[in-house]
């Protein structure tokens, strides 16, 4: 059975940092492409970032780009998100995806098979 849990949300205050923690179980990561994705009430589920399972290169959304850093451990089989400079509108519950063989389409929450329940993180202003 396969497992994506997700940690480490919480409040913060504008401007500052956050690491988002996904535990996998029930698959080898590294086979996987990771993502995280992000959705604030009432709106759409969002890319926030990706790295790929063949060469590991990463994937950011133009909103995130320069502030948060995708990484993975695969001998922790535990993907993370470091989140800086955070901004008011970085308010939403954050998930954590697997999707197997994925590549060209990391972008896309539908290419993903597995998703975690979602950590919320808050920026106040």
């Amino acid at each position: 059975q396969v497992q994506l849990v997700e940690s480490g949300g919480g409040l913060v205050q504008v401007g500052g940092s956050l690491r988002l923690s996904c535990a996998a179980s029930g698959l080898t990561a590294s086979r996987y492409t990771m993502g995280w994705f992000r959705q604030a009430p009432g709106k759409e589920r969002d890319f926030v970032a990706a790295i790929i399972w063949t060469g590991g290169s990463t994937k950011y959304a133009d909103s995130v780009k320069g502030r948060f850093t995708i990484s993975r451990d695969n001998a922790k089989n535990t993907l993370y998100l470091q989140m800086n400079t955070l901004k008011p509108e970085d308010t939403a519950v954050y998930y954590c995806a697997a999707g197997s063989g994925l590549v060209g389409r990391s972008v896309y929450a539908a290419a993903y098979n597995y998703w975690g329940q979602g950590t919320q993180v808050t920026v106040s202003s």
